[in-house]
């Protein structure tokens, strides 16, 4: 499902962060683990395509991500990949309603308001259709970005630092909530993470540790 080989990425005027090989299977779930700058977030960002690999490569549900050209890209990571990023990037000027409709102008698909109404309903926050996310609690804000990630059943769900400032009843309750929509999809789960809280609650996950100790000048 996600498969990278020799996998490095390079910032401008930057260090290249090497990676080391992943192969995580259909429905699996991974723990992307290391402390603040190992490489977390821009590994998810290399599966999700948003960057270009410097070296390597990236295969995710048999696509070869650097085979896609810009708008191919964007409109395969619309219909495969969920993504819940650290920060929500919900739209303050539009409704929950229509940031979830967002997201199939993403991927280049005709709107389903009654799609978008099912997602809601599956995350418990029907309710909150016609509110804007600045009127939202941060615990309904995440479910309604979850919403919005997982509203075209992507084959791949990627979660990044989920359980960033939460005590651990919050934090348990997302980590339960990101496992059950991930099976309730049939998605593959990748959570990137420092909270080893995160290992606990996820014993049986398969882990990918990345140290800074990785980046090569």
């Amino acid at each position: 499902m996600i498969l990278t080989r020799s996998l490095a990425y390079r910032y401008p005027q930057g260090p290249a962060l090497a990676f080391p090989d992943v192969d995580v299977a259909q429905g699996g779930t991974l723990l992307l683990q290391g402390r603040s700058g190992a490489g977390k977030s821009t590994w998810l960002s290399l599966v999700a395509g948003l960057l270009t690999p410097a070296a390597g490569s990236v295969t995710v549900a048999g696509q070869d991500v650097g085979a896609l050209r810009r708008g191919e890209r964007d409109r395969w990571r619309g219909r495969t990949i969920g993504f819940l990023p650290q920060r929500l990037h919900l739209s303050d000027a539009l409704s929950v309603e229509r940031n979830l409709a967002l997201a199939f102008f993403a991927a280049g698909l005709p709107e389903d308001r009654a799609g978008v109404r099912a997602a809601l309903a599956a995350l418990e926050v029907d309710g909150l259709a016609q509110r804007r996310p600045g009127e939202l609690s941060g615990g309904q804000a995440q479910r309604v970005a979850l919403a919005r990630a997982v509203l075209l059943h992507p084959r791949v769900l990627l979660a990044d630092e989920p359980t960033a400032s939460l005590d651990d009843e919050a934090a348990a309750a997302a980590v339960g909530l990101l496992r059950a929509t991930a099976g309730r999809c049939g998605a593959t789960l990748v959570l990137a993470t420092h909270d080893a809280r995160v290992r606990a609650a996820l014993p049986s996950a398969q882990v990918l540790r990345l140290e800074p100790a990785q980046a090569l000048a």
